[in-house]
């Protein structure tokens, strides 16, 4: 669990710029055109710490969420196999891996539910009109609960965006560190050094965190505009219809990408580091 709160609150907040400038292409598509453009509006406008509104939230949030989604990994997919049992794990690991990826990331959304829709509306709100300071934004938030519907208005499309993004980064990330380690580094993985296998991580958590990224996209909107004060009081439905799906699922889609891919790499990178670190395996093999 620690190596997860490691791997999610570290790596979540160290990108929260592209974070700020994500969330607004997706809420104001005609103002931040694109990830450059969008930084350059925001530093123009709010200043160096607009690009950094929401770090408080963003490293307390995915340290817990981290903490679930990676901790209850390894338990619900060990207590999935011992209840399959030997043959039938190995006959369906693939569908191991998902179910115990779902399963914890269901608890790791109740946790990060409160702090995500505190981070959406601090990097979403203009200049001015919504405190910027954690401790002040929770107050506002608890305060306006009825219009912002504190703090688990958002858990359904969390659990949207999470859920299948969480069993792609499981799924795939194991599947492509199989194909390493069965046509690229065919030898048995304990024969490679450290680096060799933390560098496979590295790869393998890159490419599966493109892949969530694509998939996940859609409901990550839907997540950014809930916070959008021309949004407050609509339905998830009317969001999503006004919106169209066409835009949900491509506005700040390139940056999305860049951002999951990396961020998926160095969670998985730091979380096999800390293992390695304990004297455990890293993650995964043939």
């Amino acid at each position: 669990m620690l190596g997860g709160v490691l791997a999610c609150g570290i790596t979540h907040a160290g990108i929260t710029p592209l974070d700020v400038a994500k969330c607004n292409m997706q809420v104001n598509p005609a103002k931040y055109k694109g990830l450059s453009s969008g930084l350059a509006t925001l530093i123009r406008e709010e200043g160096q710490t607009g690009i950094w509104k929401g770090f408080g939230p963003t490293f307390v949030g995915y340290s817990l969420q981290g903490m679930f989604k990676y901790g209850l990994y390894e338990v619900f997919k060990d207590q999935y196999m011992n209840l399959a049992g030997e043959e039938l794990s190995n006959k369906y690991k693939p569908a191991i891996w998902l179910a115990g990826s779902a399963s914890a990331e269901v608890f790791a959304d109740i946790a990060l539910c409160p702090l995500e829709m505190t981070k959406v509306k601090i990097q979403t709100s203009p200049s001015g009109t919504f405190p910027t300071a954690f401790g002040a934004a929770l107050a506002e938030m608890s305060k306006t609960k009825v219009e912002t519907r504190y703090p688990f208005g958002s858990l359904v499309p969390l659990w949207s965006r999470q859920i299948p993004y969480t069993m792609a980064k499981f799924f795939f990330f194991e599947k492509i560190v199989q194909v390493f380690y069965t046509h690229v580094f065919t030898e048995p993985k304990e024969s490679y050094a450290k680096t060799t296998q933390l560098g496979v991580t590295f790869a393998s958590g890159y490419l599966a965190g493109v892949v969530c990224a694509i998939v996940s996209h859609p409901a990550d909107s839907v997540v950014s505009l809930m916070g959008k004060p021309a949004n407050k009081g609509k339905s998830i439905g009317t969001i999503a219809s006004e919106t169209g799906f066409a835009a949900l699922a491509t506005k700040g889609l390139g940056t999305r990408v860049l951002m999951i891919g990396t961020l998926t790499g160095f969670q998985w990178w730091i979380y096999d580091s800390f293992k390695a670190s304990m004297g455990l395996g890293t993650t995964g093999g043939k």
